[in-house]
């Protein structure tokens, strides 16, 4: 995988996707390559899920740890049957409920999927993305797809094809463009292996969707954790390893809203003072209050989903513009706030200032 490839980009209609520029791609993934694709989360870079080889191209093209495990997409959800020992009575209202959409069953796997895929565990991640991109891709290809984001292990998840070109050009055979994903963070991941069933990571459906389902769900501690939880194996990716994080140093302020703003722009006042490029990631409320450093925002505090949407987009856009530190504000943790803050926090390295 050290060899430079010729990497083909392939714009396609994310409505309607040209089934010729599908089937070039499909047939790359028979063949044992690499495809990027978008999904409604983030894009994804998809190998044969079965194929142990295939799989493999998939760490090395991204230098991910072997033992974090990829999730496998499928297009039918008679596919499950296939990969998963057991589907208890949970899944099945899961995938009623939010099938196809952002949501991850871990569940007992089959034989039939290597140990590659699963990162070593006996667990499979399976979920149905809700793209029909990535639908067309699955059913086309035959076979399920390990993917995760399309991206350099540990670098901001890609939300357009500009990121994925950024990282891996050059490293994988195609990447399908069909314009920006709709969500911006990655699916939540919910393990049915245990009892009650335990959110590993949060994602595109909330604690609040699942619990309404499935009446009792308890949250992994290093989900919401506010410093690194120390985890022997990985379940689920996004849980031990250091992901979506800029270049530049990252600091989260937690608090009250009024206490953030005074705090960041104290340090960011004090980090200019040492004559760093500082990098201030806002919210559309507080956007007007900081007359210094580089400001962006995020969206509005009342719509987190605008939030989720644009998060890993600006943190590129500040290692674009050369920023020396980025100080964020925290958010908070109800819906969709709880993946935003899980994906923050990990991006700063729990490196998190409280604001009194």
């Amino acid at each position: 995988m050290s060899e430079a490839r010729r990497t083909i980009i392939l714009k396609v209609d994310c409505e309607k996707p040209e089934r010729k520029k599908i089937e070039l791609a499909a047939d790359v993934i028979r063949r044992g390559g690499l495809v990027a694709f978008p999904t409604e989360t983030v894009y994804g870079l998809g190998a044969n899920a079965l194929n142990s080889e295939a799989v493999r191209n998939i760490y090395l093209a991204k230098m991910r740890p072997m033992d974090n495990p990829i999730i496998v997409h499928v297009a039918r959800r008679e596919d499950v049957y296939r990969l998963a020992i057991e589907v208890p009575e949970e899944a099945e209202k899961l995938m009623r409920y939010f099938w196809p959409g952002p949501l991850t069953l871990i569940l007992k796997a089959s034989e039939i999927v290597p140990r590659i895929t699963t990162g070593g565990l006996d667990t499979v991640a399976i979920r149905m993305p809700r793209h029909k991109v990535a639908l067309a891709l699955i059913e086309a290809s035959g076979t399920p797809i390990a993917a995760p984001s399309a991206n350099l292990a540990g670098r901001p998840s890609p939300t357009m094809a500009e990121h994925v070109i950024q990282d891996l050009y050059g490293r994988i055979d195609v990447i399908l463009d069909a314009g920006p994903t709709n969500i911006g963070v990655e699916s939540t991941v919910i393990d049915l292996t245990f009892n009650p069933p335990q959110i590993l990571r949060p994602g595109g459906v909330t604690y609040e969707e699942l619990k309404s389902v499935l009446g009792k769900v308890r949250v992994h501690p290093a989900a919401v954790s506010k410093s690194e939880v120390h985890i022997e194996k990985a379940r689920s990716p996004g849980l031990k390893y250091r992901h979506y994080a800029p270049k530049a140093e990252t600091i989260v302020v937690e608090g009250e809203f009024d206490a953030i703003v005074k705090k960041v722009m104290e340090l960011a006042r004090k980090h200019i003072g040492e004559g760093k490029r500082v990098g201030i990631l806002a919210t559309d409320e507080s956007l007007r209050e900081y007359g210094l450093g580089v400001v962006k925002s995020m969206g509005s505090r009342s719509d987190l989903s605008s939030i989720a949407k644009n998060l890993f987009k600006l943190l590129r856009e500040f290692d674009d513009e050369g920023v020396d530190i980025i100080i964020a504000e925290g958010l908070p943790q109800d819906g969709l706030g709880l993946a935003v803050m899980n994906r923050l926090r990990k991006a700063a390295g729990y490196n998190i200032i409280e604001a009194k």
